[in-house]
């Protein structure tokens, strides 16, 4: 009976506690509405570019949960992709039940994915079926989890140990450190690193822009994807065809492509071998990047979690080091929503006063990082923490659609971060130049830090 009590009493406190929370992030929002108003360079502009930073979206999914946290609107926030309409899911059960829920909400990158290639679709833009199967499992043989300890780790970590002792205590961190060591792995052990550094990062950050982050369906951008992805087929179709006329005994992910070839295996003819290793060309380089710039500036906003992360780096606790990098990703992730559409009509939440019916056509953006500050389904949520447990995080998606090289990023972005966050004085560059620079893209170009040499 007790033990009923408390839990009715706990229930009480915390949707009431979840109220106020949203209360009070409206009123911020009205905050930051009118410092907009009066801020040179125009009231659109600084309010697009204060909802682009993730402390201000916080506030907008506060409010959401607490009051709206199943919003349908007709309005169609997303062009790139053919839709009807926008349903927004805050709740952390509810954003994970819509990203398994592989039926009634589909992937939509497909049509993209084809222009890219030419022609076929890739897994990333799969529903179930054969050819996901297909072509999930001969790429899980030619790129095996073993090989992150075995191989990708032990690089990443020389690599960047030397780029940060080179950079002599100043370090601009994209062109210098989390481009450079993600393009390495593409030219060392997916054996396609392009025909330089630059043209393969250039063209990897313009298409995962074009596929997944151009929402307004820019034709300019439309271009110059087409131009990209038409030069990385190529490059791709060279690279493959040069490797069968003089083949190496590199354990690398194209010659096990290419012996999955000579075995036979269903979806490895040469097309279906380029056009998987352009899927994870994609894949790769800006999303480590991006993460790791997101987290060095979370932490860098924090003086106590800069100081603790440098402490574990120092210690060489790079379990507790990469804690506070994943935390970090919580407050200021590389993706905030996933996005959905529904193939048929569909309802999230049911039997729940947040009931809702989702239509079919409807685009459902599953806001993971509301989810991850729901107070329903994560412990104190606010609060910066390195004790989370794993479930905590949905950084890499979550499904049948999580992040193909998960286990790749796990490793290799504290393993980058771990020299940096290691030296002394650790401080972001004077002026603007301390701050991430995107150079009109949703990647960062440029973020300058100093510390003691």
């Amino acid at each position: 009976m007790i033990a009923a009590v408390a839990n009715v009493v706990t229930t009480v406190f915390r949707i009431v506690w979840v109220w106020l929370e949203g209360i009070w992030a409206l009123v911020r929002m009205i905050g930051v509405g009118i410092g907009a108003l009066f801020k040179s360079g125009g009231a659109k502009a600084n309010l697009a570019a204060a909802f682009a930073k993730a402390s201000t979206q916080r506030l907008a999914f506060d409010f959401l949960r607490a009051f709206l946290p199943n919003l349908g609107l007709k309005t169609q926030l997303i062009k790139a992709y053919e839709n009807d309409g926008t349903v927004v899911i805050t709740r952390n059960n509810d954003c994970l039940d819509v990203l398994q829920r592989n039926e009634d909400f589909e992937v939509v990158y497909g049509s993209r994915m084809r222009k890219l290639t030419a022609g076929e679709n890739f897994f990333l833009g799969m529903q179930p079926g054969w050819d996901y199967t297909r072509d999930t499992s001969a790429m899980h043989l030619a790129a095996r989890r073993t090989d992150v300890a075995e191989f990708v780790l032990p690089r990443a970590r020389e690599l960047a140990g030397n780029l940060v002792a080179e950079s002599g205590g100043k370090l601009d961190l994209p062109p210098g450190l989390t481009l450079q060591v993600p393009w390495d792995m593409t030219n060392t052990y997916f054996g396609v690193g392009g025909p330089d550094a630059a043209s393969m990062q250039d063209w990897t950050t313009i298409l995962f822009w074009y596929l997944f982050e151009d929402l307004s369906a820019d034709p300019d951008l439309d271009k110059k994807a087409m131009d990209y992805a038409g030069r990385l087929r190529d490059y791709l179709d060279t690279a493959i065809a040069a490797r069968k006329a003089d083949p190496n005994d590199g354990a690398d992910i194209l010659n096990r492509c290419l012996a999955l070839q000579g075995a036979d295996t269903p979806g490895m003819n040469d097309l279906g071998i380029r056009n998987n290793l352009l899927g994870l060309l994609i894949g790769a380089i800006p999303t480590i990047s991006k993460a790791c710039c997101l987290a060095m500036d979370e932490l860098l906003n924090r003086p106590d979690a800069l100081k603790g992360a440098h402490a574990a780096a120092v210690a060489d606790d790079d379990a507790k080091m990469a804690q506070y990098i994943w935390e970090a990703l919580r407050f200021n992730p590389h993706n905030p929503v996933i996005y959905r559409r529904a193939t048929r009509d569909a309802v999230v939440a049911r039997s729940t006063f947040r009931q809702l019916k989702v239509k079919k056509g409807q685009m459902v953006f599953a806001a993971t990082l509301s989810a991850m500050f729901d107070r329903y389904a994560i412990a104190k949520p606010n609060e910066f923490r390195v004790d989370r447990p794993w479930e905590d995080y949905i950084i890499w998606g979550y499904g049948m659609h999580n992040c193909f090289g998960a286990a790749i990023n796990e490793a290799v972005i504290p393993a980058m971060l771990k020299p940096v966050l290691a030296r002394k004085n650790l401080r972001r560059a004077p002026g603007a130049a301390g701050q991430i620079d995107n150079g009109g893209t949703p990647h960062p170009q440029h973020f300058h830090l100093e510390f003691d040499a």
